[in-house]
């Protein structure tokens, strides 16, 4: 999927829409990429004369990466993250880094979805975390 298509059911929109591709693979692993242009909002603070995507920013990319895990349940309602853990950074982020991101559903219970999710650039852990999150 691209940003168009990811648009008909995320919720999120310029300048919080973080993802550029979207796909699932044939084990049920969500995968996406997001490339940092350096003219990102949070990157105009974080840090002036060095840019680094803020951690909370990547937990966001992977979130939004994962979100087509339940695209089903997803038309009509929006996700909302209920819990990080275990979310660990291991590499910076800078402009013109391309963020591949890799998920898949460890649990369920009702509209709460729990998901196993890393993120890497040039193949190099950059993140990596439990995420959950609610369908509201």
């Amino acid at each position: 999927m691209n940003r168009q298509e990811i648009m008909k059911f995320l919720p999120h929109r310029e300048p919080m829409l973080l993802v550029d591709r979207m796909e699932i693979d044939e084990n049920q692993v969500a995968h996406g990429s997001y490339t940092v242009q350096g003219t990102e909002y949070f990157l105009q603070g974080h840090f002036p004369d060095y840019p680094v995507v803020p951690g909370v920013i990547l937990c966001e990319i992977m979130g939004q990466c994962c979100s087509l895990l339940v695209k089903e349940q997803l038309e009509g309602r929006t996700p909302f993250f209920t819990g990080l853990d275990k979310v660990r950074f291991k590499r910076q982020v800078r402009p013109g880094d391309t963020i591949e991101v890799s998920g898949y559903i460890t649990k369920q219970k009702a509209m709460i979805f729990f998901v196993e999710a890393e993120a890497r650039v040039n193949g190099e852990l950059c993140a990596q975390g439990l995420l959950s999150f609610a369908l509201a």
